[in-house]
């Protein structure tokens, strides 16, 4: 079962993400009262090198020491011991943002207890749920929605104009959470920007604060409303590198530049050898194999098929293991 506590550890507030497991030893759901009932539901450390949510929770909670808070807060403090060495999991791990109800991962410890916090949750007549994310790569802040009812869109908006919609990967917290209430994911940038926490922070404030989201529809001018229609994955038989040539597949250096950016066809993202078959393995929403569609090589050169725009491409190899080298994306309009 899920560890729930009522109140919060002493030393909470002081603590380093990576000593949080000191206070916290284990995944831990923490329920806070305020004067509106319903909770508003925070998860944060799903991805242990993905501080600036517990940091912007730890500032948020320091506002209000000696005060009620303006609606009740449940904050789930998720992956702790990758946390203690800063990754995003464990190599004996699941991914603590593919774990949640709709899961395409078999059943264990993990699963069985992202569903428990759903109940939960449920049970407690959530308000609104916000996950909280860094991105490894060179990105904007934005914010993630999986239904483009008026609710998600509201919510979204108080974050910020950029929001992107997407329905897979399966098993992220937001599509679960999305059954029972307005769900958000939030893009806080890299871990080490003191912008990402104040924008969190003002974020989650505004939503404690707030009695409910707007009825009225959103305005399309007022926001710029993405689609992610494929997922891309560096095949587990490619070797891959930025800077060993001898390798299966030679990324550019600066293919995080390209990040929210219109691309055009023909653009070279890496160099192959001449004996690999393409490298990359690209899917669309619904699972389809949509690599050719999107990718090429010619003369030993990865390249783009189609005008599309990339996100969360990264430098860091490890997480490109553990999951994806980037996903494509088309503006779409209400």
């Amino acid at each position: 079962m899920i560890k729930q506590l009522d109140n919060l550890p002493e030393g909470l507030l002081e603590v380093s993400s990576n000593e949080l497991h000191t206070l916290l030893p284990e995944p831990t759901l923490i329920h806070l009262p305020g004067k509106q009932a319903a909770p508003l539901f925070v998860s944060v450390l799903l991805h242990g090198n993905e501080p600036t949510g517990f940091l912007a929770i730890q500032s948020l909670l320091k506002k209000y020491q000696g005060k009620q808070l303006p609606r009740s807060l449940s904050v789930f403090f998720g992956n702790v011991t990758a946390a203690s060495r800063l990754l995003r999991r464990l190599d004996n791990q699941p991914d603590y943002n593919r774990i949640w109800p709709g899961t395409e991962l078999p059943d264990c410890s993990e699963t069985k207890m992202a569903q428990e916090i759903v109940a939960i949750m449920k049970k407690r007549n959530v308000f609104a749920s916000v996950d909280v994310h860094n991105n490894t790569g060179l990105n904007p802040h934005y914010a993630c929605i999986n239904s483009l009812d008026n609710p998600f869109l509201q919510l979204a908006s108080l974050f910020g104009r950029l929001i992107v919609y997407f329905i897979r990967p399966k098993g992220v917290q937001s599509g679960a959470f999305a059954q029972i209430c307005p769900a958000v994911t939030l893009e806080c940038g890299r871990p080490d920007q003191q912008h990402g926490l104040e924008h969190a922070l003002e974020f989650l404030n505004s939503c404690l604060r707030l009695t409910e989201l707007p009825q009225h529809p959103i305005l399309p001018q007022d926001i710029d409303l993405f689609h992610t229609v494929a997922q891309v994955k560096i095949d587990d038989q490619v070797n891959f590198s930025f800077d060993q040539v001898d390798t299966d597949l030679l990324l550019k250096e600066d293919l995080e530049r390209m990040n929210f950016t219109e691309v055009s066809p023909g653009t070279v993202l890496g160099t192959v050898k001449n004996n690999t078959a393409m490298p990359l393995v690209a899917k669309d929403e619904h699972g389809k194999d949509v690599t050719d569609h999107f990718f090429s090589f010619q003369n030993g050169q990865l390249q783009i098929n189609r005008l599309t725009m990339p996100s969360m491409l990264t430098l860091d190899e490890r997480v490109i293991r553990q999951d994806c080298l980037c996903y494509l994306m088309e503006r779409i309009h209400l």
